[in-house]
């Protein structure tokens, strides 16, 4: 899973593709879906007595999208970029952009056996 929940995306396919940074608001299904801010609104027909909405009604819902439609934000190329995964010095792993070679966060914590003495 190469995206994760709160990463800024780019969508690049589908009714909402454009320029706009949005934010994922949760991975769904092992990664291959997310949600994403303000992107595929449905509505939803709900009773009353729902706790969101006691008296009944349509609630708007995020509904979720494929992952290979969107592409990771790189702050530092500021541009939509491919995700790879390597090993930093001290042996923890980290998501990087492979555009520009910006480190996007740590993945896991620092193992002996892959650090580069």
């Amino acid at each position: 899973m190469k995206i994760k929940k709160g990463d800024s995306v780019v969508i690049v396919t589908g009714d909402e593709k454009g320029p706009a940074v949005r934010k994922v608001v949760s991975v769904v299904d092992g990664g291959r879906k997310l949600v994403i801010e303000g992107v595929n609104r449905a509505f939803k027909h709900v009773r009353r007595g729902h706790p969101k909405s006691p008296q009944g009604g349509r609630l708007q819902v995020e509904r979720p999208i494929d992952a290979s439609n969107v592409k990771l934000h790189c702050g530092g190329c500021n541009s939509p970029v491919r995700v790879g995964y390597r090993f930093t010095d001290d042996g923890a792993k980290e998501r990087f952009c492979k555009k520009c070679g910006a480190g996007a966060g740590v993945i896991s914590p620092a193992k002996a056996r892959y650090a580069k003495s």
